[in-house]
This record gives C-alpha cells, structure tokens and sequence, in this order.
C-alpha cells in the first residue's frame, strides 16, 4: 500500500483569525489544508463570530489581551496601546507564546499576515530564533489611507496631545514594519499600488489580491420585490469612500419621479459609525432619505444570498491620489465580482480597483453624477420591464481571484523557499 506523504506545516502568526473578520487567512487556510498542507494559527482573541464558518480548517491558539468591558475595557486598551509603544508588550506575549508552538513541532517556515504592524515583530523574533522563512502577508498598509483611520480605537482629544500621540504611533508603526519587511524571505500584499510601495523595502515582494470563495460565491438568481443597489462592509471617512455621486444621480432621480420608494431601495449593511457618516453625508439631498433602509452587519454566511437578491452592487472608494485612498481592494470587492450582478463604483479610483472592474466588464467605475444617473436610470427601467440581467462579464478573469486559486499562488512562494 503506498503510504501518504507527510503533511506541510506551516505556522500562521496574524493580527485577527476566524471566527473573527479574518477571511484572507481563514480561506488560506481552508485550501492549504485541501492542498496537503498543515496550518497551525496564532493569533489575538476578538469578540466576534463573523466567519464561524471557516473555524476547523486550522489548529488555532488564541492570546487573549483584552479581558474587561465598559470604562474598565477602555482604560484596560489605553494601558495595553501605551505598553505596546514602548515596551513591544503584546509581540512578546506573542513571542513566548509561538515558542510553546515550535516545541511541540516541526514547522517548514513562518507566515505573518496583518493589517498594519502587530504581530510583525514577534514573527521576525519567531524566524531568528528558528532560522525558518519568513513570509510576510500585509493585508493594507498605513500610506494607504487619508489620515489616522488605521488606528481602530479613535484617540481622545486632550489639547491637541491626540495629534501627537497619532504621529508617534505612525512613525513607530512604519519603522517596525519596514525593519521586519528588509529582513523576510519575501513579502505578498494585495495590490499592484502595495506591491510597488513595499518593493523600496523588500525586492522579492508579490501581489496576491483579496478574493472570493467559489464554494459560496457564484451567481444565483433571487428574486425580490424591489430594486436594491446593496452597500455591505463599513466606512471609516468619506474621503476614504465617499458616496457624494451616488447621492446626487439619486436625488436627481427622485426629483423627475423617475423612481419610487416602493421599488428603489438603497441598502445599507453597516454599523452604526457608518450609519452616522451616511446619514451626515446625505444631509444635503432630504429627498434621497426615503430611498435608503439602513441594516446592521449581515452575518458572513448571509452575505451571498443579500447580493444575489441585489440588483445592483455599491462599491465605495474615492479617487486615488496623495491626499485620497491608495489600493483599496477590500474581500468585499471581490466576493460582489463573483455573483455577477453590476457593479457601481463611486468614486472611481482611477487606479487598481477600476482597472479591475473594467477588464473584467463586471459594471461601472463612475467618475461624475451624470455617469451614474444614466446607469442606475438605465437597470432600474429593465428591472421595472422584468428584462432579464444579460451578465457580460470576463468569468475567466474573475475566477482569477479565487481564494482556491491564491491558495495555489500561496503553495508556490512557500514551496520555492522551503526548497
């Protein structure tokens, strides 16, 4: 009898893991283990359960920094974020932890993924000490943003010392990161944007995009009584995402009684952050309240059917330039790309994310008001018309952002250095 070979294994140290809003990771994980590989996670515990689904295709530990609630929880972060600044309080916690892991067995090398910088140093102690590669996996990067919304707790005001505190943590951020990226085997990111940023500070930087699971996204038709244009996910600032032209070929609409309330919804999936940001954005077109409901978050197992009963897809980003977003190229994109209905972006990026809309044929990336009245003017008489949606899109370059096909870009990289 011919006897398997041995499984792969590889240890995965990343800022945030299912259940949790971890889906880079988790899908990679879900198909390494399909493709013969072995993937043991450590990462930080978070309160959440957005992706239960993807639990089990991992042996996952999880460190647990924050323990209290209410005023205790805040004073408990501010503690944790100051101890970070200046004594690397959590990497190390991470640090010891990994060791316990590397004990107990034998690892062919070390991936770090993360948003921003933690858990990057305790990766790069981890492949010192073990003399194993190291593969870092940033997920966005802080010269992608307008201003300070990559710090996720917001800093209290306290006589400008906000400003301060921001600016040293930016600083320190970046010098952590670019330390540990000149030191790794190489580096995979999620944009050509990123991959042109990073290469000044690691030469063997790849592009591995966001993606979709084809297991749960594909097309599906579901019919429902209105028109929907659906927004899923979260704004952190509209010069981040900023809806302005939507809200204007919208309240243009309302005002020719080209639409109507009972048919045209625009729905929101956000949190109550986002929700303010909306409503405050939209201030100036009253006439549009009527045709927006506002939800909360939609658990991640829900998400493909509240897109396939959609009739159009909203896509938030702005112009990409030195005061604007950079790369932007959420899971959210991509998952909409996989169900085939339009998609409308606004404000067209001009950059990563319209160059993918465009190539695969998958909608429009606006870049005026009277580009999105005519489209939105144009789906809503077919829909009223009961004319079936004729999906032109590329399914060959869509299928191109597949986790199952990252997965295997993934294998490839890590097979090259353990080689």
């Amino acid at each position: 009898m011919l006897s398997r070979p041995p499984l792969k294994s590889v240890l995965i140290l990343c800022d945030i893991f299912p259940p949790a809003f971890g889906p880079r990771m988790g899908y990679l994980c879900k198909y390494l283990k399909i493709n013969g590989w072995r993937p043991v996670v450590l990462t930080e515990k978070i309160d959440d359960d957005t992706f239960s689904f993807l639990n089990g295709f991992a042996d996952a530990t999880y460190v647990n920094f924050y323990t209290k609630r209410g005023l205790a929880g805040k004073i408990e972060w501010g503690w944790t974020f100051l101890r970070n600044i200046l004594f690397d309080y959590k990497d190390k916690r991470m640090y010891r932890e990994a060791l316990k892991l590397v004990d107990n067995e034998c690892f062919e090398l070390v991936v770090c993924s993360t948003y921003r910088t933690f858990p990057l140093k305790a990766a790069s102690w981890l492949a010192k000490t073990t003399k194993l590669p190291l593969v870092v996996d940033l997920r966005d990067i802080i010269e992608q943003y307008t201003g300070n919304e990559f710090i996720t707790h917001r800093i209290p005001k306290f006589f400008g010392l906000e400003r301060v505190i921001a600016s040293s943590f930016r600083r320190k951020s970046l010098r952590v990161r670019n330390e540990v990226l000149r030191m790794s085997s190489c580096v995979t990111t999620v944009s050509p944007w990123h991959v042109s940023v990073l290469k000044a500070y690691n030469a063997n930087t790849h592009l591995i995009y966001n993606g979709f699971d084809p297991e749960i996204f594909y097309p599906a038709s579901i019919a429902s009584e209105k028109f929907y244009i659906t927004y899923t996910g979260r704004l952190l600032s509209t010069a981040m995402r900023n809806p302005d032209l939507l809200f204007q070929a919208v309240s243009r609409l309302a005002k020719e009684n080209a639409i109507s309330s009972e048919t045209f919804q625009i729905r929101w999936f956000v949190d109550d952050k986002s929700r303010e940001i909306i409503k405050s954005a939209s201030a100036e077109y009253p006439e549009i309240l009527d045709y927006m409901g506002f939800f909360g978050y939609v658990s991640a197992d829900r998400i493909p059917a509240v897109l396939n009963e959609s009739a159009i897809l909203l896509i938030l980003t702005n112009k990409s330039s030195a005061d604007g977003p950079k790369g932007v190229m959420t899971t959210k994109f991509f998952e909409s790309l996989a169900v085939g209905k339009p998609l409308l972006c606004v404000r067209g990026d001009e950059g990563s994310l319209e160059a993918v809309i465009n190539k695969t044929r998958s909608g429009l990336s606006a870049h005026n008001a009277d580009e999105v009245y005519a489209f939105l003017k144009e789906y809503y008489f077919r829909w009223k018309k009961s004319e079936l949606y004729t999906d032109n899109a590329d399914k060959d370059e869509i299928m191109k952002f597949s986790r199952e096909v990252q997965t295997k870009q993934f294998i490839q990289l890590f097979e090259t250095l353990i080689s």
